[in-house]
């Protein structure tokens, strides 16, 4: 695959997607491990989907990126702005990490800075927000541990394998985290 360093850190940048991934994403997004913290488990994706999916955020410059680890150039994630506001200076982040043994390697922490430096420098957000389910305990850390403070919870609001899981909306703000 082919990718481009359009943010780079210490061992990953962020490229832009490139459609010849659509199989990849597609097998993580049919994993429950992925699925489950992104809330999408119910949805089946198939790969002329994904493909459709790539070339919209192609063609319409959207702010998604594929996690590239440097040292093989190989995919490992998507992260990416959703709901941009620039009248406002808002937005909202996604992250995932694909493979199971990328996870816990504090991949998703790198890759979340370097969409934050992004967000807060380039696109001139003020306020950027994530939405976590509550038995993410991982990922709440960790968003914690970069700035992010919880504003709200929608309690109950996730169902999953026969248990209620409260919607936690975390945000960081500029002047936070440029500290």
């Amino acid at each position: 695959m082919k990718y481009f360093k359009k943010l780079e850190s210490e061992r990953l940048y962020l490229s832009p997607m490139n459609i010849e991934d659509a199989e990849t994403y597609c097998k993580w997004l049919n994993d429950f491990a992925v699925t489950d913290g992104l809330g999408g488990s119910s949805t089946v994706l198939t790969i002329p989907a994904e493909k459709s999916y790539i070339e919209n955020v192609l063609e319409k410059g959207k702010y998604q990126f594929a996690i590239v680890r440097k040292e093989d150039n190989t995919l490992i994630g998507n992260c990416g702005f959703d709901k941009i506001n620039h009248l406002h200076q808002t937005g909202e982040v996604g992250i995932f990490i694909g493979e199971a043994e990328d996870r816990n390697k504090r991949y998703g922490t790198e890759a979340l800075k370097l969409l934050l430096d992004y967000g807060f420098n380039y696109l001139n957000l003020n306020n950027i927000m994530l939405r976590v389910y509550s038995f993410n305990e991982g990922a709440i850390n960790c968003y914690k541990k970069i700035g992010f403070k919880e504003f709200g919870r929608r309690h109950n609001s996730y169902y999953l394998n026969g248990t209620w899981y409260d919607d936690v909306h975390m945000e960081i703000l500029k002047k936070d985290y440029i500290k």
